[in-house]
């Protein structure tokens, strides 16, 4: 039988070369995947792609988050892109944040409020160092109650004003108090949001035995009743925090 292997290199060594190959191709699919979307470049700490701000707001929040660094170290940077380029906004924001590098190298403190007005999608990005300060609760509470009613009414620019105002305020705080505001909006929202699952999944669990009964009985191919589950199920878990939020 004729081996396909260079003459002298032993089995081994072509495995340890097939290794390194696939340890190669790991790393290098997602950067080959990254080069592929066009960020806008980082001119400032405000970015203006998509044209919803004025001059005279760009500038005040400018001065604004200028001052929040100067007196924390904290890098925040707004950014409304004008498309995200067929990119969930979760997986765009993530890579725009590792291209842009905001945040001190030593502490990854940086945060990007980013707006894509085009897909309607909002979402606070966060460095590790400020994950327990800007949580996903405490930056959902500000992208439903300070930004979207704005937002809604097509007024971007007071949505994108008190968005970064609320963001500021929670960092300009001291580290303790702000990590102990921000678990209180997660135990509420975590509250909320026990008590209007429940009904969701009474209805789940009631849709099963319907879904059980018509089965049984022949007709559970042809009733929906399947479909309405799963869509029952979906809703009672699907998890609309993680930092973000749309607009319709």
């Amino acid at each position: 039988m004729t081996r396909l292997l260079t003459p002298g290199r032993r089995p081994t060594d072509v495995a340890g070369w097939l290794i390194g190959l696939a340890v190669l191709l790991l790393f290098a699919v997602p950067a080959m995947a990254q080069s592929k979307i066009d960020f806008p470049p980082l001119s400032g700490r405000v970015v203006d792609q998509a044209g919803l701000l004025d001059p005279a707001t760009e500038q005040a929040l400018t001065e604004k988050l200028q001052t929040l660094e100067a007196a924390t170290t904290d890098q925040l940077v707004v950014v409304t892109v004008s498309s995200l380029q067929d990119q969930e906004i979760e997986d765009y924001g993530y890579q725009l944040g590792r291209a842009w590098g905001i945040g001190q190298k030593e502490k990854d403190n940086g945060a990007m409020l980013i707006v894509a007005p085009n897909e309607r999608k909002v979402r606070v990005e966060v460095g590790y160092g400020l994950e327990p300060i800007l949580t996903d609760a405490f930056s959902s509470q500000v992208i439903r109650n300070d930004i979207l009613p704005s937002f809604r009414d097509g007024d971007y620019k007071t949505g994108v004003v008190k968005g970064v105002d609320a963001l500021i305020a929670q960092l300009s705080l001291d580290p303790a108090e702000a990590q102990a505001r921000a678990q209180a909006v997660a135990d509420e929202q975590a509250k909320d949001k026990g008590g209007s699952i429940a009904p969701l999944v009474i209805v789940a669990i009631i849709f099963l035995f319907m879904f059980l009964a018509a089965a049984r009985s022949g007709r559970g191919r042809r009733s929906g009743v399947g479909s309405v589950l799963l869509w029952a199920a979906s809703e009672a878990l699907r998890d609309s925090g993680r930092g973000g939020g749309g607009w319709g």
